[in-house]
């Protein structure tokens, strides 16, 4: 009987570990397998045009136009081009606001907050 309850009191620990990490904040929606957040490229926008998210989270642009783009915060992140029907995905690690443009058509902007 006492082997019994100490064996459930040690699966009691890590439970309780988990819980407190959660509440303090240490695991993000990433870490926890939260789905990546989308932004898709169509009819020469970005949509959505602002989108927030926690550091460590996932963002994937899909480019649903018919003709490549790029997702580009200078000094920050670089998809490079994005032909027509492929994806790209980014890891937001670092704080911050983050402007960015499609080089290939200029008047296409879009902005990451990452908290």
């Amino acid at each position: 009987m006492r082997a019994r309850v100490r064996t459930a009191a040690l699966g009691v620990v890590p439970a309780l570990a988990a819980l407190a990490l959660l509440a303090a904040g240490a695991a993000t929606p990433a870490a926890t397998g939260a789905p990546p957040h989308e932004v898709v490229i169509q009819a020469l926008q970005y949509v959505p045009q602002t989108l927030t998210v926690h550091r460590g989270d996932v963002v994937v642009w899909t480019n649903k136009d018919p003709f490549p783009h790029t997702v580009t915060a200078p000094g920050a992140f670089d998809s490079h081009s994005i032909a027509a029907g492929a994806s790209w995905r980014f890891t937001a690690k670092k704080a911050g606001t983050y402007d960015y443009i499609c080089t290939l058509h200029s008047n296409m902007k879009g902005t990451l907050q990452v908290q």
